[in-house]
């Protein structure tokens, strides 16, 4: 009976200490963040007309979200053919900028051109060898109505003459290559109106070098074979150089990846050039047409290869400034183009 008395007693008191013991109070949800959206509202850059009002835009949306927003509008317009600016007088918004970031209120105005039709880059650039290619045999077999009717499908004497063919065929077929299968074109675009300015530097050119080279009465290098043999080797290495080149910036870049990286030598002894130079792949270009005056000793080329030397000078310093200004630790010793000089 005592044992039976005591079990009781013991259950009794258990029984207090869980109805005194408190409960955990339950935990409250989170309360969800507000959002706060912004309205969208665009113009026409020079009649300042309203052409759409965009309600409750999430404030994470980026520049091109908002083009296509408009695209659904105006079919017309194509987010690669707009241009979207906060001020009429300030340069056109990039497609990533976030509308959050931007130096407007939860009422931002936008003012909207039209660019005009628009090409890849990849188009451009497969326009711009495939036209040299195509005009620089016309010439090589030369068709009519270039030169004399004597000389209609003629072959020209000299060794000379094919082997700069060859390599002219050869410079711009491995173009096409590499735009097709090597280079990560980004997916930029260039207005349709100045593929005519960019193709007419090219085509132009291609043809004028074309025409003295293949014509009948064209007369070889000064010294002869060791001349040509000399321009022939100085291409043939720069041209793989070049390739080279544009191998390594391609694996620099990762598909769809916008991270930009410094790019260095790799164990191709023809990349070491990156030591010396931020742009080798011009440096290479320089040279292959450097060869190629020296092979077939025109006039012409010479002067294509200033002028290309010119316009190449302006875009390596353009892309130096840049990796100066986006890494901190970009090597010193590198200039543009030539080393120690450009």
């Amino acid at each position: 009976m005592d044992i039976l008395a005591l079990e009781a007693k013991n259950a009794n008191v258990a029984d207090a200490e869980k109805k005194s013991t408190p409960k955990p109070k339950a935990k409250q949800p989170k309360k969800a963040k507000r959002i706060v959206y912004f309205e969208v509202e665009i113009l026409d850059l020079k009649t300042k007309e309203k052409l759409l009002l965009l309600d409750k835009v999430e404030p994470t949306a980026t520049v091109l979200d908002i083009k296509a927003l408009f695209h659904k509008s105006y079919p017309k317009w194509y987010p690669a053919r707009q241009s979207l600016r906060l001020d009429p007088k300030t340069k056109s918004l990039r497609d990533e900028e976030v509308l959050q970031t931007l130096p407007v209120g939860t009422t931002a105005i936008f003012y909207f051109s039209d660019l005009g039709p628009q090409l890849t880059w990849g188009t451009v650039f497969l326009a711009e060898s495939v036209g040299p290619l195509v005009l620089y045999l016309m010439f090589y077999f030369r068709l009519p109505f270039i030169y004399s009717p004597k000389y209609d499908f003629t072959s020209s004497k000299h060794w000379v003459v094919h082997l700069a063919c060859m390599c002219h065929s050869f410079h711009y077929i491995k173009r096409i290559l590499e735009t097709l299968f090597v280079h990560r074109i980004s997916h930029g675009t260039m207005p349709l109106r100045n593929i005519f300015k960019n193709c007419g530097y090219y085509w132009c050119s291609a043809a004028w070098m074309a025409y003295y080279i293949n014509h009948p009465l064209y007369t070889t290098p000064l010294y002869g074979q060791q001349q040509v043999n000399a321009g022939l080797y100085i291409f043939l290495f720069c041209q793989v150089g070049n390739f080279s080149i544009h191998v390594v910036l391609r694996n620099l870049k990762q598909p769809g990846s916008k991270v930009k990286k410094i790019p260095y030598p790799t164990r191709n002894p023809f990349t070491w050039i990156f030591w010396l130079v931020s742009c080798p792949n011009y440096t290479y270009e320089l040279g292959s047409w450097i060869g190629f005056t020296v092979m077939t000793q025109c006039v012409p080329v010479a002067l294509f290869t200033l002028v290309a030397f010119i316009q190449m000078t302006v875009w390596a310093k353009g892309k130096h400034r840049s990796y100066l200004k986006e890494f901190r630790d970009y090597p010193t010793l590198r200039s543009s183009i030539l080393p120690f000089i450009v």
